[in-house]
């Protein structure tokens, strides 16, 4: 049996119009799944889609915004017409308006970084919870961060926000293991995407990165979607609760 294989399953996958969320619904849909390639640029999630079903998978777009809970719900109704129920959730999309010290940052762009980072994560879960509880299995894959992990002087507020969606990971863990369902985060570390990009251009990263990071590179999408695809599939069948860190040896040094 390859227990990588996700013929059959169904997954939605949040922020996948570029970076993380895109190499993951391709490898997603690659490995067999049927994929709902959804955020908030419709024409960018069709050319995603367009390029998974050119390659023999199946995948349509979906536009909607983690901060909407009412799109959140027409999103997951899509899914079920389209593919059916839902085996694998991949909650990656997130926002990061603020970079500085906590000390400036306003109180409404903290509750936005919290709404988007965690509560829309525990509203997705909730939303596709039915289908996987009514099957007695189901994969939820929540994108955190080394950022909540290791304290920040400029981007501490995402940093809370990634360390809230660890704690959600391991209490819905705990909520739903007996359902079947289980629950998981990876936290990348500094990896080649646009959200990144004020990471990647600042000096200090730069020489940490070539001189003291273990594997003397920033990571790449890619490398981050096959892990998430381990914690999706079977082969990650006793692994719920967890932080899986992708990180290249950054919090180890």
């Amino acid at each position: 049996m390859n227990l990588f294989d996700l013929n059959g399953k169904v997954a939605v996958v949040t922020g996948a119009s570029r970076g993380i969320g895109r190499a993951t619904a391709e490898h997603l849909a690659l490995l067999g799944a049927k994929v709902c390639v959804s955020s908030r640029r419709l024409e960018a999630c069709e050319e995603v889609a367009e390029g998974i079903r050119a390659q023999g998978g199946q995948a349509f777009a979906c536009q909607a915004s983690i901060s909407q809970p009412e799109e959140l719900r027409a999103m997951v109704a899509q899914v079920r017409e389209r593919f059916g129920p839902i085996d694998i959730l991949v909650c990656n999309a997130a926002t990061n308006p603020h970079y500085g010290p906590l000390a400036e940052i306003a109180d409404e762009m903290f509750m936005k970084i919290v709404r988007n980072n965690v509560l829309s994560n525990l509203w997705l879960a909730n939303l596709v919870r039915p289908d996987m509880q009514a099957r007695g299995s189901g994969a939820i894959v929540i994108v955190s961060s080394i950022a909540g992990l290791q304290g920040s002087s400029t981007i501490g507020a995402y940093g809370l926000s990634k360390a809230g969606d660890m704690q959600l990971a391991r209490d819905l863990a705990v909520e739903w293991g007996p359902q079947g369902i289980r629950v998981n985060c990876i936290a990348p570390g500094l990896i080649d995407t646009k959200m990144a990009g004020m990471l990647l251009a600042d000096p200090e990263i730069q020489s940490f990165t070539q001189k003291k990071l273990p594997l003397r590179r920033v990571g790449q999408p890619q490398e981050i979607a096959g892990a998430i695809a381990f914690l999706a599939s079977s082969a990650a069948a006793f692994v719920t609760g967890q932080t899986l860190v992708a990180d290249g040896g950054a919090v180890i040094v």
